[in-house]
């Protein structure tokens, strides 16, 4: 699988089918042709361009009747659930965050927020979405077993790189990427140390991206 890093929490996903992860960049129009999208919350940096896309969209249910009554054709679920949808399986887990719909006005209740595991030709994914720490992200690896990680590190809105550090080490995953940071100033982070202590002190290896970076990832060595 091919994993590209398009800015803040949006990743895109390539092997047999295309999945795009909350689809939204500071830049501006996202350039990808996505199969699939899979939404984590309401908040506009992260359903983002989903109604432009109207593809096949996975979402927390009532961020899917809202994409229905766009006439987008959402797949809804919600937290422990699992679908599958053109051969790719999604988890959807919890994350600690809240979520508001603010692309329709005034506000449209979002349900909660979540993160996904994401499973395509033999390769799973954690994208924990907006989130703070919680231990229950064990089970994450006790259930799902993901390959990548994909954490949160910026601080003030979702867990900073100290708590991501511990998040790592809950999931377990070998390959850990992060995002959700230095797309505004409230959230800048110098990842140096982070990479250095987890790499120092786990077997995971931490891969920093930018915007626009990809890499090809496999099954591994799964702890």
């Amino acid at each position: 699988m091919k994993i590209t890093w398009l800015g803040h929490a949006c990743f895109l996903l390539e092997g047999s089918r295309s999945v795009l992860i909350d689809p939204f960049v500071p830049s501006g129009l996202i350039r990808a042709a996505p199969d699939i999208v899979a939404v984590t919350h309401g908040h506009a940096d992260h359903l983002g361009e989903a109604v432009r896309f109207g593809k096949p969209t996975v979402a927390m249910n009532e961020i899917a009747k809202y994409l229905r009554d766009q006439g987008v054709p959402a797949e809804p679920m919600n937290i422990g659930g699992t679908i599958e949808v053109e051969g790719v399986s999604f988890t959807m887990t919890p994350a600690l965050h809240s979520s508001w719909l603010e692309a329709a006005g005034g506000g449209y209740y979002g349900g909660v927020a979540a993160g996904f595991v994401v499973r395509m030709d033999g390769v799973a994914v954690y994208h924990a979405g907006d989130t703070g720490l919680f231990s229950d992200m064990k089970l994450v690896h006790d259930l799902y077993h993901p390959d990548v990680a994909l954490l949160p590190v910026g601080g003030r809105y979702t867990m900073g790189p100290q708590e991501a550090m511990m998040a790592a080490e809950f999931v377990g995953a070998p390959t850990v990427i992060p995002m959700h940071y230095n797309s505004f100033p409230v959230i800048e982070q110098d990842l140096t140390g982070f990479k250095a202590a987890i790499e120092r002190t786990t077997d995971m290896k931490v891969i920093i991206l930018e915007a626009g970076g990809s890499v090809e990832v496999g099954e591994g060595n799964r702890r």
